[in-house]
Parts: structure tokens; sequence; C-alpha cells
């Protein structure tokens, strides 16, 4: 029988949290961003539970994509690192998957090509990863037009380095420097906006927003959790226990004995660990749940089993499920204890962890 560690999946909340991006997104449309395996929860999953709310959809690479395909999803998908071969170009062409362009090598493929998806550029407005300096945007723009190509450009996107800091301005900055730089072609479309972005009041969103993280319940913004936004969680990573006991005063547990009982403590062992894709550095106090009450981690996270301070919740035994994160715990408040971001933890979460769809 395997154990009851599981990854539980909510589409409902998942379909809300994309309705509420959408709301948000004021008059833009919202691609549903569902790269890295849909945040950790199955991008198949997550592509067929939003077909019918996502008019298009973008991950980071043709893998990705051609899982979308996988799941009888046929909305068109943005490759947001673009092409990685010339050979992408073409399949990319075949199955209605739209490239950001983003290097001179790229370019180069495109014109070696007998077919061209649907394009995007990006510029590259200050996050200093991929993208094309502002100033070189109307050379990229006379090269695909000598190419034959500018019939399939889309549109522009950039990215943001500080939306999550409601207190930069940053963003501002690079909103200027984009719009600057595409200018010169105002019928084509602009992205801007990642997750964060839709909750920075008076932001412009433009044509298109990219909403990520808060797809999935996390929370985008610096010192704020998910619900407190008005997202829903959709993951709850829950294991059960597998033991209790009665730690006596000055007994330790785990490795480094790193916590030690100062009273008698209820202790209890939780069949889940860092092997899982729980925080290795989620220690003391991180919470959790269980029967209603929240409780406490106590000493080292172990490959495959964690401790818990029962003292608030007494009557807890083997078999109790306990909520790592999920509905009662947000997964960004675990993310602050392990020293990370939300992100890294949904992402994280291992294979042999099963998801649950409900």
């Amino acid at each position: 029988m395997p154990r009851a560690t599981v990854a539980r999946i909510s589409t409902e909340a998942l379909r809300h949290n994309y309705r509420k991006a959408v709301a948000m997104a004021g008059g833009a449309r919202a691609m549903a961003v569902i790269k890295a395996d849909g945040y950790g929860h199955g991008i198949q999953t997550v592509a067929r539970a939003l077909r019918e709310d996502a008019s298009k959809f973008a991950v980071a690479c043709i893998e990705e994509a051609l899982a979308i395909r996988g799941a009888g999803v046929t909305a068109p998908v943005v490759l947001l690192q673009g092409p990685h071969s010339p050979e992408d170009v073409a399949t990319s062409a075949d199955q209605d998957f739209e490239l950001v362009i983003h290097s001179e090598h790229q370019l180069r493929w495109l014109e070696e090509s007998v077919r061209v998806p649907a394009l995007w550029i990006k510029v590259n407005t200050g996050m200093n990863r991929l993208g094309f300096a502002p100033a070189d945007i109307a050379g990229v723009m006379e090269l695909l037009g000598n190419a034959e190509l500018a019939s399939r450009v889309t549109g522009f996107v950039t990215h943001f380095a500080c939306a999550d800091d409601a207190n930069s301005d940053n963003t501002a900055r690079q909103t200027a420097c984009f719009l600057d730089a595409v200018d010169p072609w105002p019928d084509l479309s602009r992205s801007l906006g990642n997750s964060a972005a839709h909750f920075l009041e008076g932001q412009p969103l433009f044509d298109w927003t990219r909403p990520g993280i808060m797809l999935y319940g996390g929370s985008p913004m610096i010192g704020q959790l998910g619900p407190e936004l008005g997202l829903q969680p959709v993951m709850t990573l829950e294991a059960e226990l597998t033991s209790v006991r009665t730690l006596k005063p000055g007994e330790s547990v785990g490795y480094g004995a790193s916590w030690t009982a100062t009273g008698e403590t209820p202790m209890g062992i939780v069949a889940v660990g860092y092997g899982d894709g729980y925080p290795r550095h989620a220690g003391t106090d991180t919470p959790a749940w269980v029967n209603g009450r929240r409780i406490r981690l106590i000493g080292r996270v172990s490959m495959d089993m964690l401790a818990v301070d029962l003292t608030e919740a007494p009557d807890a035994k083997p078999g109790d499920k306990v909520e790592l994160w999920g509905r009662n715990v947000s997964v960004d408040e675990v993310a602050q204890h392990a020293g990370t971001i939300g992100y890294e933890l949904l992402t994280g979460v291992t294979v042999r962890v099963p998801r649950v769809h409900e």
C-alpha cells in the first residue's frame, strides 16, 4: 500500500485564480503561464482545466508546448524562450506555437526557415537576461521586413524585474523604456504584465498579461500571502502522522539535535521530507495543520520525514492527515520560514508524490 503523502490539486481553485487574473487585467487578455509542469501541478491537468477559459497559454520551451498538445488542447501556445534550434521553428509553425524572439541567432534561423509561426519580439528593458536592446528594435524590425517576415510579428514583450515590490519605481521605468522602444508600431500587441503587475495600482497592462504564480494561489508580492490577495491555493501537500510519542525534558529530535524539549512535549513524525520536495531549511516553528489545529515543526527536516510539536493538537494520532501547505497553511508562509519563495516549493514537489486531482 503506498504512503498517504499526496499533493491534492484543486482545478476549481485554479479556474478561480485565472478568472481573477482576467478580471484584474481590465481590457487586456491573459495568457495562462503553465511552464515548469504547470508550476508543479501537472501541465496537462492545468491545460485541460483552463481550456475553456484561457485563449492562449505560455511555456518556457517546446517540450512543454508539445505536452499541451498531448493533452488535446489546441489553443495557441507562446514559447517564452523562443526556439532553441532551427527545428523548433518548423515545429512551431506546424503546431500553432508562437515564438518570442530575443537573439540574433534566432533571427538567422527565421531567415533560413521555409515556414515561420507567429512571432513576439522581446525588448530588454532592464531585466538583462534575454531580449534586444531598445535601440536595436528598429533594426530588428527592418531585418524582419527585409526577410518578408514582418507580417508574422504579433507584438512585443518584456519582463519586469521588481514588480513584486510595490514600493519600487523600477517597473515604471521599464514600462516607459518599453513604450518608447515600440512606439513606431502602435498596431502590434504589447505584453508586459506578469502576475505581480496585476496588483500594482495604476500599472498599465496593455494587450496581454502573463499570469503565472497567481494562477496557483501563490503570492507574487513581497510581504503578502496568496489568500490576502484573494487567491485560492491550488495545491495541498498532505502526509500522515506515522508515529506519536512524548519527549521528556532534555530530549532532542532529528539530525544535529538542533531542537531540545524544555518540558514534556507530545511529538509526531510526519511521512514527508526533502526527498518529496518539502524544503530542508524549513526548521523549527514552520507551521503545519492537523485536526483543525495549527502546529509547528521542530528540529531538522529529514529526507523522508519531519517532526512536529503536537502541543496544540494533543489528540492527534498515527494515521491523521497533516497539511504541510494548502488551504490552512499558505505555501508562501512555509517559503518564508525556509528562506525561499512559493514558486520554488510548488515546482519542487518531486515525482514520488502523487498528484491527486479534485
